[in-house]
């Protein structure tokens, strides 16, 4: 089966238009590569017909007379000179239509919400009691009642510390004024029963997923420039990515670009799909378009923690799959108690790659709203036709591109804001959640049940 853009640029072209309309794009490059692709199927039918002309004058060529064979063979060449100077054209037509093709977004998919901005988006479940202080109970049910829900909660009648001073001012085990000074902004420094809780984080949801048969990963942290495009799109490039100055490597901004890389220009048998896999690493990110967003605590950094879900799949099983990520990460939250809700990405807030994406957002009790922890997308064969991953059906001879779907399963310091704020004590203390108890205990200086504010920092 071809790429579903090509093929949807074929055979439903309006399919295209559509799906960039739904993105709130503009359709004029779906327009152009329609013109590009119906010039090279022009030139092509020209060349077919040139080269059948050529092959019957060649033909006849042995049983010429000699003043035919003269007259043949200056006809043939002619021919045949008109031929290359077609083929070289249609070149230029295939390589222009391809360029165009490949700026072009994923297709999406038809269950993914009209509109151009996240007030659009959609949640389609809630999960937990969320903690909402007095002041924020109206603003909680604009959150919840509009979209049809009616969500039991605590109502509080002392506001939640934010989890920036929680860090800071009450834990003091956070220091993000001096890693500024050692770094910059958005850096930071964890000590003691934080960094236990990083660790923590990770073990518990590395546990859980190669339980449910995921391959544990440890992907490389660098990525060649030729990878990375087949991952992402040159906006998300421009405004997420670091470089190495002088070489031709990237810092991974997720695991999810270098285990997509790891079957790159092969072909996996049939039997061995889905492949799952769970990475764990460092992500770097400029945050180059939150310029004034979050800029105080761990909440929207440059430099984290996570764990990373990561799927091939055959086509007609990939949306299934897709389901399967969000359920798996929800479990997750769940088993960390955290109030959350479970979001339906709409068509103007999806990145390129995605042809539909889950987000699930936990609650922020301090700031009364539910925010971003995991992000799950299904990319079908978007990536996967840029990296030529593909995989042989059954019989051997014929070739399909993989999906590739990927879903966070933690991101660590973002999860710590959300333990901080959820599970804060009157006292200072935060109780630590009892899923993660078990991978703290063998360790004499972990926390066992809380975290203690200190007197100071070290």
């Amino acid at each position: 089966m071809p790429w579903s853009i090509l093929e949807a640029l074929r055979n439903d072209p309006q399919k295209l238009i559509e799906s960039m309309k739904k993105r709130c794009l503009d359709p004029r490059p779906v327009y152009e590569a329609i013109e590009v692709d119906k010039k090279w199927r022009e030139v092509l039918q020209k060349v077919e017909k040139l080269r059948a002309e050529h092959n019957k004058i060649t033909r006849s060529i042995p049983k010429a007379s000699p003043e035919e064979r003269k007259k043949l063979i200056e006809e043939a060449k002619k021919l045949l000179a008109r031929k290359e100077e077609l083929e070289n054209e249609l070149k230029e037509l295939e390589k222009k239509r391809e360029e165009l093709l490949l700026s072009l977004p994923n297709l999406v998919h038809e269950s993914v919400p009209e509109g151009c901005d996240e007030d659009s988006n959609q949640p389609i479940r809630f999960w937990g009691k969320p903690k909402v202080w007095k002041e924020h109970l109206e603003q909680f049910k604009h959150q919840t009642e509009r979209y049809g829900f009616k969500i039991e909660y605590e109502l509080l009648d002392n506001k939640p510390i934010p989890h920036a001073d929680m860090l800071e001012e009450v834990l003091k085990l956070g220091d993000t004024f001096k890693a500024a000074q050692v770094a910059s902004s958005r850096f930071y420094y964890l000590f003691q029963d934080l960094v236990w809780l990083d660790l923590a984080l990770i073990l518990y949801a590395l546990d859980n997923l190669t339980k449910k048969g995921f391959i544990a990963v440890e992907p490389p942290y660098m990525i060649r420039y030729k990878y990375l495009m087949g991952v992402i799109d040159i906006e998300t490039f421009k405004d997420a990515i670091y470089k190495i100055e002088g070489e031709d490597l990237y810092l991974i901004a997720t695991a999810e670009h270098p285990l997509a890389s790891y079957k790159a220009n092969e072909i996996i048998d049939e039997k061995d799909l889905p492949l799952k896999l769970v990475g764990i690493s460092p992500c770097f990110r400029k945050e180059a378009g939150a310029a004034n967003r979050d800029l105080k605590g761990i909440f929207r950094v440059h430099q984290f923690h996570k764990v990373e879900q990561f799927v091939y799949s055959k086509p007609e099983e990939s949306w299934n799959i897709l389901e399967e990520l969000i359920r798996n990460a929800e479990e997750l939250v769940r088993g960390l108690g955290l109030p959350y809700r479970v979001v339906n990405i709409c068509g103007g807030e999806l990145g390129y790659p995605a042809a539909k994406k889950y987000d699930i957002e936990v609650w922020y009790p301090a700031q009364g709203r539910y925010r971003e922890l995991v992000s799950a997308s299904n990319c079908t064969d978007w990536q996967s036709y840029r990296l030529n991953v593909r995989y042989r059906i059954k019989g051997g001879k014929k070739h399909d591109y993989v999906h590739l779907l990927n879903s966070t399963a933690l991101a660590t310091t973002r999860t710590i804001t959300a333990i901080l704020e959820n599970y804060q004590l009157p006292d200072g203390r935060v109780e630590i959640p009892k899923v993660l108890r078990k991978y703290l205990e063998p360790f004499e200086a972990a926390p066992k049940e809380y975290i203690v504010p200190r007197e100071r920092k070290p």
